[in-house]
């Protein structure tokens, strides 16, 4: 089942969501590119969704859930990646032990 939570989230000017299932990434990547949402919009385990496209989530079949539900139903569904466990983020910068003379 997909999953997401209010339109909330501040970033870029606009209100988000974010768009999670509780099944499998395949059939979270399915429902995305049927809302027209780029492959780059995943986020490890979830898809950041714009509000406009809030209602027609909805409309296809998305269910509304808090945000600490959309968490729980993750770790439940053994599909929740902490953010320093997912792929393609660039490694923090090395902070430095000294300070440099």
């Amino acid at each position: 089942m997909i999953h997401l939570d209010p339109p909330v989230w501040p970033g870029h000017g606009r209100r988000w969501s974010h768009l999670v299932s509780d099944v499998s990434f395949a059939e979270l990547h399915a429902f995305a590119e049927l809302l027209g949402i780029p492959r780059r919009g995943f986020d490890g385990d979830n898809y950041d969704l714009p509000a406009a496209r809030y209602p027609v989530a909805i409309w296809l079949g998305a269910r509304p859930a808090s945000s600490r539900d959309i968490v729980r139903m993750l770790i439940a569904a053994g599909l929740r990646r902490p953010k320093h466990r997912r792929p393609n983020r660039p490694p923090s910068p090395p902070t430095p032990t000294t300070p440099p003379r």
